[in-house]
């Protein structure tokens, strides 16, 4: 009985790690491969709006972050820098700076959102069609998957 115990929970164990490695790998394998510095500097150039993302938010930790330039032009967001890696990403324009899940959680009905994230070292993804970057001020990424707050950057 001991042995089999013993063999439930080492075998459960394994199956967690194994479960929990799958899902923060598994986006790093099968993500496309990121714009190159050129590419995004040169997306960048008529840039509207710019801000950074810091992995300093409270609402970041070691598993949820970003940083680098980001720059809005009246077409795109075009992000220079990384994000850590993860699934289920998604890009939102917020009306007011947040810093955690629970202060986005209160406006995200409000908030725009623009597309998923796909790559982890810069990405650039188009705005929707009559998108007002008036009407916000902050840039935001978003885990869907596991309601978690990766970063913000406030633009205006």
């Amino acid at each position: 009985m001991r042995r089999l115990i013993m063999f439930l929970v080492t075998h459960g164990v394994a199956l967690a790690v194994g479960f929990a490695l799958g899902i923060y790998l598994l986006p790093i394998l099968t993500a496309p491969p990121s714009p190159d510095a050129a590419t995004l500097e040169s997306m960048s150039q008529d840039a509207v709006f710019t801000a950074e993302f810091t992995r300093d938010l409270p609402g970041s930790d070691f598993l949820h972050w970003g940083e680098g330039r980001v720059s809005l032009t009246a077409t795109q967001i075009v992000h220079a820098g990384e994000l850590s890696p993860g699934p289920d990403y998604m890009v939102y324009l917020v009306p007011e700076f947040v810093t955690d899940e629970a202060s986005f959680e209160a406006v995200k009905s409000q908030s725009l959102r623009i597309g998923p994230v796909k790559t982890f070292e810069g990405f650039v993804l188009d705005l929707p069609e009559g998108a007002n970057l008036e009407a916000y001020n902050t840039v935001l990424v978003w885990c869907e998957a596991f309601g978690e707050f990766i970063s913000a950057a406030q633009y205006r």
